[in-house]
């Protein structure tokens, strides 16, 4: 499928999202908003992705919402209500990139900003270079973190960190970022695209539906008691035991040999 703000492709059984709106440093219009779901959808559909890698072009990863074109569709205007393209667009896009039965992994270059910061922290592991940079942008313009950051980032860095960089609009850099919990990891700008790309495909190449459950246990533990989250790591199980790539991990083991994960 061709989009208009987005490049997309599969290989080592990663399906790649490439944002490519470069001279607008990846700002998210509302073209791009319609689009990253149906990638993320194809991703799901083809066969032969078992994993998402989240990237984009150009010297910022998203700069967040494309202002400019807001503004020329009458953001001002009394009866344009600024929630309403979080509920049709980016709060869909969120749920649906954090319930994907696949893991995903964004790989963030440059800045990115206000909902582009959200949409980066979203996955479930962020590689970042070292000229990467987060900002929780939203004070600077009068407005409360939106696209799921006030649930993502407390729970990744903590109240105190989370709540500071959205008051003061700070930008944090690449390496107190990873201090903080917020990324997975940090290495040399040169190093970004392959080890992002080798960190997808190596998930691509583990029991897939583990993973997805995997994270969905851990979300559900944020607001669970210990009791309840135990309740439900036996039920995930008791739906692992049934999986191929269960068998295939038992016969792997009893045959002495690596195992060979499909994804089933």
């Amino acid at each position: 499928m061709q989009y208009e703000t987005l490049d997309t492709t599969v290989r080592d059984g990663v399906a790649v999202i490439t944002l490519n709106r470069p001279d607008q440093l990846n700002a998210l219009n509302q073209a791009m908003l319609r689009e990253l779901p149906q990638a993320l959808d194809a991703a799901e559909a083809d066969d032969n992705a078992r994993a998402v890698l989240l990237r984009a072009n150009g010297r910022a990863f998203s700069s967040g919402a494309d202002l400019k074109e807001g503004v020329g569709s009458g953001m001002t205007r009394g009866d344009f209500k600024l929630g309403d393209p979080l509920r049709v667009h980016y709060n869909p896009l969120i749920e649906k990139l954090r319930g994907l039965d696949m893991p995903v992994v964004s790989a963030v270059q440059g800045l990115a900003a206000g909902a582009g910061c959200s949409l980066a922290l979203a996955v479930d592991m962020v590689v970042a270079g070292r000229a990467g940079a987060f900002q929780m942008i939203f004070s600077s313009i009068g407005l409360v973190p939106d696209a799921g950051a006030t649930y993502l980032l407390p729970r990744l860095a903590g109240r105190a960190k989370a709540l500071g960089a959205m008051l003061t609009g700070e930008v944090i850099d690449a390496e107190r970022a990873e201090r903080w919990g917020l990324i997975w990891q940090v290495v040399d700008d040169a190093q970004l695209e392959d080890t992002a790309m080798s960190l997808a495909a190596s998930l691509a190449a583990r029991p897939t539906q583990a993973l997805a459950w995997t994270r969905q246990l851990v979300d559900a533990g944020a607001g669970d008691s210990l009791a309840g989250q135990m309740a439900g790591e036996a039920d995930y199980q008791d739906a692992c035991q049934h999986t191929e790539d269960f068998a295939e991990a038992i016969n792997a083991f009893m045959e002495k040999r690596p195992p060979t994960f499909r994804g089933r």
